[in-house]
């Protein structure tokens, strides 16, 4: 506890110090907009680290409802898909694996979204992507503002803003598969009281067709949200409130190989009572005072639930079935009868909740931040287990296993952070960001022996402190180029099932580049490195990690990562059509960087699921009149299933590569209302996008829809 009071004890002390500053200005604080990290489009190109923000405009034009598919636009960002919707996305960026998206920290609105970000960072909820109306990635060194995964990058979701005006949208989709998608907001502003609510409601059959079953392979989602803001002379106070559920009757289970090539779409009956029931609830309140016109101080607390019971299969028969076992095969087709096929209630409940204080300084040439964040979260995991036989190719039940050992415990943690960040204008054409954050975190895990859990659990637990600094740059050289240059130590914490002994992973990233923009061109190229003192993985059953732990942390040791990330944009005038163009393109080498007596890993191997070539290109043609079409193409390689594939030659230990093309036309029928024409994977290129979780599967089909959006 003393290190912790030391640091609350400075905390106070730097907030307190402000109030010297009363004759300073404070560059145009917004009201209670820390929602926004980096901010516009405009904005980011200015940042001293590589960032990026995708615009309302592009996220309405797009109807984006897949935040994999927004996300692969962006430089430096790699997905991995898994069902083809996007429900729970594995997001990378650069040095940081995809899996779960554990190895980047995700933010709503500025605010910690994982279910438990230090405990269990997994994140099994992700909030419905078609109520944003911005997405943020901020990687570099400006990243240590936030937290915990400091590595590679952040994400922040932007939900709908409270109007300034009393308005409302109404939103419509139909698509194949029976897609119904309705989005829903209303609220104004009248004074000096804001409000909003608003709900998106989907569902879908799925595109898959399930062995001897009449039950679809869709989901049904509904979200809702309400938002209120009060706003003062030298005061403001922003509340929200969200809830939204979940049921999707999505499995783990893939295909073999064989049957993939034959069928990428089909699934098998094994998997016909898999299903994804969640819940969460989402309340957070943000305060802001302006104690004078240089100083302005936030609070925002936050507190967040989740349930969710993932009902589905565990089972090796497909990786038995591609290495040759016709039994195994015979049972995954229904032919052959089967005991003892364990169903797992991967039943979870989530909490976590905290205080942010931030104080925001202007003094002379600096702006500066210093901040503190109190953090705990939990999971409690109680799996039974349902046996059922196969006969006759029907599913029978046989009996519940209750839940004991790795299927009943308790993992938890506590942490404390703190921050100071000062973005210093040395000189009109140099500016400087320091920063400094540091990150205190207690986990803990009880493990029961007993389904009651009468017993003295098991317990091990961890605590790790780290410094993490950083300091990046941008020189004007002149009104069109700019360099830019960081450095920053990065952190991801271990989470709950860390024993004692181990370490948290580490590393030092570097980056440079150069800008260039004039008029509507702009250009840029980054290259960056980290080198890891000791890389980890997060191991879950949706993502086992290389040496097939389905929990827990996998420690590889040394690696690198090496890449470039390139953007250029431009807008070209064809006849009265306005051409819009931005191509992106990130190339990646990440290996093990020394041999590894510990973990088996060998200098050369090749890390898991980061891709070495992503690119896209986005191309508008818009006649100035109301009517505007999009083509996106994207490109996303081969991938490693696990560290070292590239040493094995085995095709069933990568993904396969993939280029697909989506089109959106969209024509205004007047000024509140437009009709939109979508097609997703224009060319139905299907490939195996995963293998894990237990098999092949595929990227979603050629899906058209048709809607209708007005707004008042």
């Amino acid at each position: 506890m003393l290190k912790r009071s030391t640091a609350l004890s400075l905390v106070i002390a730097s907030l307190s110090a402000p109030t010297l500053a009363q004759d300073l200005a404070l560059n145009s604080l917004p009201k209670l907009e820390t929602v926004r990290i980096i901010g516009t489009q405009v904005e980011a190109r200015e940042v001293s680290g590589s960032s990026a923000v995708v615009e309302p405009q592009q996220m309405q034009i797009e109807v984006v409802t897949d935040i994999n598919q927004v996300l692969k636009t962006v430089p430096g960002v790699y997905v991995q898909e898994e069902e083809g919707y996007g429900l729970r996305p594995n997001i990378g960026i650069r040095a940081a694996s995809s899996g779960r998206s554990s190895k980047i920290t995700l933010m709503e609105d500025g605010i910690l979204m994982a279910p438990a970000p230090y405990s269990n960072p997994a994140a099994y909820y992700f909030p419905t992507t078609a109520r944003m109306s911005a997405v943020e990635v901020l990687k570099g060194a400006p990243l240590l503002r936030h937290g915990p995964q400091t590595t590679g990058g952040v994400v922040n979701l932007v939900s709908t803003p409270i109007p300034e005006r009393r308005a409302g949208k109404v939103q419509a989709t139909l698509g194949e598969h029976n897609q119904q998608d309705t989005h829903l907001y209303y609220g104004e502003t009248n004074g000096n009281f804001g409000w909003l609510l608003e709900t998106v409601q989907r569902s879908t059959e799925g595109f898959k067709d399930i062995d001897r079953s009449n039950r679809d392979s869709g989901f049904d989602i509904a979200d809702y949200v309400a938002k209120a803001r009060w706003t003062g002379d030298r005061h403001a106070l922003g509340v929200k409130a969200q809830y939204s559920e979940e049921v999707s009757n999505e499995t783990y289970l893939g295909l073999t190989d064989e049957d993939f090539a034959a069928d990428p779409n089909r699934r098998y009956g094994l998997s016909s009572i898999d299903q994804m029931n969640n819940s969460h609830k989402g309340f957070s309140a943000n305060y802001q005072f302006d104690l004078n016109d240089a100083v302005t101080l936030n609070v925002i607390g936050y507190h967040n639930e989740f349930a969710r019971d993932w009902f589905k299969l565990g089972t090796s028969l497909v990786d038995q079935a591609n290495s040759g076992d016709a039994a195994a095969l015979a049972v995954l087709r229904g032919e052959q009868d089967a005991e003892d096929l364990g169903y797992k209630h991967n039943n979870r409940v989530y909490e976590s909740q905290g205080v942010e204080v931030n104080s925001r300084i202007a003094l002379n040439d600096h702006q500066i931040e210093v901040g503190l964040r109190r953090h705990e979260d939990e999971m409690d995991r109680f799996q039974p287990v349902e046996i059922y036989d196969q006969i006759n190719g029907s599913l029978v039940f046989d009996r519940i296993i209750e839940p004991t050992g790795g299927d009943n415990r308790l993992e938890g943690a506590e942490a404390l952070s703190f921050w100071v960040t000062d973005a210093w204008s040395l000189t009109d054409a140099l500016k400087l960001d320091l920063a400094l954050r540091y990150e205190d975190v207690d986990s803990y895990r009880n493990q029961y022996s007993t389904p009651e859990r009468s017993d003295e659990p098991s317990y091990r637990s961890n605590s790790s402190e780290e410094w993490l600094p950083g300091v990046s740059l941008t020189y004007d050289l002149s009104d069109q180029w700019q360099l830019l240059a960081g450095v920053h130590k990065g952190f991801s914490p271990l989470g709950g099932g860390a024993t004692e002994q181990q370490e948290p992973e580490t590393s030092t990233n570097f980056e440079a580049g150069v800008r260039f923009g004039q008029d509507q061109l702009f250009a840029e190229v980054i290259g960056f490195y980290s080198d890891f003192s000791n890389q980890t993985e997060n191991c879950s059953m949706a993502t086992p990690c290389s040496n097939g732990a389905e929990s827990g942390t996998f420690t590889t040791g040394e690696a690198g990562v090496t890449g470039l990330e390139f953007q250029l944009s431009n807008t070209y005038e064809w006849g009265r059509f306005s051409v819009p163009v931005h191509l992106t393109y990130t190339h990646t080498q990440a290996e093990v960087s020394a041999d590894n007596a510990v973990s088996g890993a060998r200098d050369g191997d090749e890390l898991a699921s980061i891709p070495e070539n992503l690119l896209s290109l986005r191309v508008e043609l818009d006649n100035n009149n109301g009517w505007r079409n999009y083509a996106v193409a994207k490109f996303m390689d081969e991938t490693c299933v696990s560290l070292g594939c590239n040493r094995s030659g085995d095709e069933q230990d990568r993904t396969e590569s993939l280029f697909a093309v989506d089109l959106v036309s969209r024509y205004d029928l007047n000024s509140d209302t437009a009709v939109y024409l979508k097609v997703e994977n224009l060319f139905d290129e299907q490939v195996i996008i995963a293998r894990s979780p237990l098999g092949p599967r595929p990227n979603k089909p050629q899906t058209a829809s048709v809607g209708i959006e007005y707004t008042f």
